[in-house]
């Protein structure tokens, strides 16, 4: 199962982005696109979501928008928005 380590450090490069309206870095997609790759299971899926719901929430300056327009941004295409209120257990 994937760890919320391993989705954070994934996502490590995005923060500036999600947080202070930095501009995309090329790191931050490869993360994104790494843990996509990753999580192939339905309890993979659902363990990354709420580790994303968990990271979201810990940023009180998260920039929502952004938060969830992070994939499709990234070329990555997951079926929920990433946002602090995303029920994990409907995620397949």
């Amino acid at each position: 199962a994937l760890s919320c380590g391993t989705v954070n450090s994934n996502l490590a490069a995005c923060i500036g982005y999600l947080t202070q309206n930095a501009p995309l870095p090329k790191g931050c997609c490869t993360g994104v696109t790494n843990l996509n790759n990753m999580a192939r299971t339905t309890p993979d899926r659902q363990q990354a979501c709420r580790c994303l719901v968990g990271a979201a929430n810990s940023f009180p300056s998260l920039n929502a928008a952004r938060a969830a327009a992070l994939p499709k941004a990234c070329g990555v295409n997951i079926p929920y928005k990433i946002s602090k209120s995303t029920n994990c257990n409907s995620v397949r």
